[in-house]
């Protein structure tokens, strides 16, 4: 795996060498921002992060269904209009 930071995504020859996950942190705190996949291994990656976008958005459906319980529609006031 190849570290690197933020400046070293803004040179287009070094990045278009990389061909292995980059592991990008922070060049003045030395903290963890994330990583770059390539795109020849976004096919590896892809299953993986299908999976993380829906456990995200089931997430979001649950938190949605969950305030809607806790606020029942009074007698008077008028639906939103999802059943």
């Amino acid at each position: 795996m190849i570290e690197a930071t933020l400046a070293d995504l803004r040179t287009p020859n070094q990045l278009q060498s990389w061909n292995d996950v980059v592991h990008l942190v922070d060049a003045r705190k030395k903290n963890p921002i994330g990583y770059f996949i390539p795109l020849e291994l976004s096919e590896e990656f892809l299953p993986f992060l299908q999976v993380h976008d829906k456990k995200k958005k089931i997430a979001l459906l649950h938190r949605i269904a969950n305030a809607q319980k806790a606020d029942p529609i009074e007698e008077g006031s008028l639906a939103d209009g999802i059943e």
